[in-house]
Parts: C-alpha cells; sequence; structure tokens
C-alpha cells in the first residue's frame, strides 16, 4: 500500500511490538477477554450484514450505514486483534515495516470512517424523528451515496499523508514499539530524524475531525431530545430516549478513550503511565466494536426478530 524508502537501515526490516510495557504479566490474562471481545465482534457484525442483506424491509437509509458500521468495525479489529492475540500469547511482536505501516493506515483511517459514520447515523436519527415526513426526500439514495463517499475521502485524505510522513522516516536505533499494534505516535518516535511534523499532523487532523463531528452529533441529539421531549406519549418518550441513551453510551466509549488517548500522548506524557496509555488506545480499538452490534443492531427490533429467525432456519438446516 505505501511504498517504503530505502534507508531503513535495520538489516531484517522490521519492528517488534512490546504488547504493553510494564505489564507483560497480564498479557496471558488479558488473552481471554480480548478473544471473546473479538469473536463477538466477528459474529455480531456479520450477523447484522447477514439480516440486513436478506431482509428487503431493512433496506433503509439508517440500516445502510449500520452495514457500512459493521464492515468497518471487521476491518479495524481484524487489522489490530489477531496480532495482539499472539503478542500475548507467544511473546512474538515480530512485525515487518510494511505489514507495520499497513496496519497503521487501516487502523487510523478506519477510525476517522468510524466517527463519519457514527455523525451520519446521528443525522439520519434526528431527521427520522425531527422531520419524519422528509425522511425520504432528504436522504435519497444520492444523499446517502454522496455522505458515502465523503466519508472514505475524508478518511483517505487524513491518513495518506501521515503514512506517507511516518513511512519516510529513517529508522536506526531501537525498533521496540513500545505499543500493541503499530499506532503512529509510538512509532514516529522511533525515528532516527524529527517527527514533529507528522506527530502535530496527526494532532491537529484528529482534533478537526473528532471536534467537528461530535460538535455536530451534539447538536443532533439535543434536537431530538427537545423533539422526544414534545411528545404527548410517555411510552414513545421512554422509548425514544432509551434509544438514544443506548447511541451515547457507545459514542462515548468510542470517543472518551480515543481522545484521551490522543491528548495523553501530547501532554500527559508524564502525569499518565505508559501502560495505561497503551491500554487505552486498545480499549479504542476493541470495545466499539464488540458494542456497536449489540446497541445499534441487537436493540433494534427489526434486527433482533430478522436475526432470530435466520439463527433459527440455520440451526435447523432451512435456507433464509
Amino acid at each position: 500500500m505505501l511504498e517504503l524508502q530505502s534507508n531503513h537501515t535495520s538489516p531484517s526490516n522490521t519492528f517488534v511490538l512490546m504488547g504493553i510495557p510494564g505489564l507483560e504479566v497480564t498479557h496471558l490474562w488479558l488473552l481471554a477477554p480480548l478473544a471473546t471481545m473479538y469473536v463477538v465482534t466477528l459474529v455480531g457484525n456479520s450477523l447484522i450484514l447477514t439480516v440486513i442483506w436478506v431482509d428487503p424491509a431493512l433496506h433503509e437509509p439508517m440500516y445502510y450505514f449500520l452495514c457500512i458500521l459493521a464492515i468497518v468495525d471487521i476491518v479495524m479489529a481484524t487489522s489490530v486483534v489477531p496480532k495482539m492475540l499472539n503478542v500475548f500469547w507467544s511473546g512474538d511482536g515480530i512485525i515487518s515495516f510494511a505489514a507495520c505501516f499497513t496496519q497503521m493506515y487501516v487502523v487510523h483511517a478506519a477510525t476517522a470512517m468510524e466517527t463519519g459514520l457514527l455523525l451520519a447515523m446521528a443525522f439520519d436519527r434526528y431527521v427520522a424523528i425531527c422531520k419524519p415526513l422528509h425522511y425520504q426526500t432528504i436522504l435519497t439514495q444520492r444523499t446517502m451515496l454522496g455522505i458515502g463517499v465523503a466519508i472514505i475521502l475524508r478518511a483517505t485524505t487524513f491518513m495518506t499523508p501521515l503514512s506517507w510522513m511516518v513511512s519516510h522516516l529513517p529508522f536506526c536505533g531501537s525498533l521496540m514499539v513500545p505499543h500493541s499494534y503499530c499506532e503512529h505516535m509510538a512509532v514516529a518516535k522511533l525515528g532516527c530524524t524529527d517527527h514533529m511534523p507528522s506527530h502535530l499532523y496527526s494532532l491537529i487532523g484528529s482534533s478537526i475531525i473528532v471536534g467537528i463531528d461530535m460538535i455536530f452529533i451534539a447538536t443532533s441529539y439535543s434536537l431530538i431530545l427537545q423533539a422526544v421531549f414534545r411528545l404527548s406519549c410517555r411510552v414513545n418518550q421512554l422509548k425514544a430516549l432509551s434509544t438514544c441513551g443506548s447511541h451515547v453510551g457507545v459514542m462515548a466509549l468510542y470517543y472518551l478513550p480515543g481522545v484521551v488517548s490522543i491528548y495523553v500522548a501530547w501532554f500527559g506524557q508524564d502525569l499518565v503511565p505508559l501502560p495505561i496509555q497503551v491500554l487505552l488506545a486498545d480499549f479504542y480499538l476493541v470495545i466499539p466494536p464488540t458494542l456497536n452490534p449489540l446497541i445499534y443492531g441487537l436493540r433494534t427490533k427489526q434486527i433482533r426478530d430478522r436475526g432470530c429467525s435466520v439463527i433459527e432456519r440455520c440451526l435447523a438446516g432451512q435456507p433464509h
């Protein structure tokens, strides 16, 4: 994916992932929960994709966005968790330059896509609740395609220069990456030359993307809550509040560790121990993909009912 410089002086052209520096004794204890969350991520998101694919009644904007989110979650988790499990199990953290930079690109591009999808889904809920009569005219197929393309272009436009800057650093000293995966700042700090340009680019770009998305998401849900409290039916109010509360909870679990890990790496290195920094970054990539199918998918009645039907048919050996 990325053309690497020939001035890397390591004879083996490999990095070594250290896992969680300072907490190596916990590696084996983390295997079971990490593997469990990965299985839930694969099964849950695959089930959502299958259910939406086979049920024409679910071919609506919200469910299309949910499909894309499920794909991004699978890609994001798969890009880091298998290698992470290998590091925790065997201590084998060797990863080639090409694989490391590819992992870095995929992970950070996927996180940029995920925040864009969360914003798109918040906008979808805003239109559905606050502008129900205009839903079909606002969220047309063309509009959805434009939103999807914009999300992908924004992520790749942000990540391509960053990956280029880091992959073209000369690495002539220690190649021990103090992290569980090829996180951008952890790798860039190993370069023999000034890594500050890539760090500044990452900080400013991440702050702009996440900041804008969080502002619009907060605005959308504020307007949604205002519309919900104007409802006359108490049952509908509670149902809408339950759904919004679940969505906000997932977003908090996604944004808080990510934002904290970004700014701690810059401003709080001496205040927050390195193992905590690594754990925050790991949770940021593992927990949301595990919870998204449970919150966005299985709590949605149409998906839950159809999913149960698909599972029953599969167990009975019948076609969908």
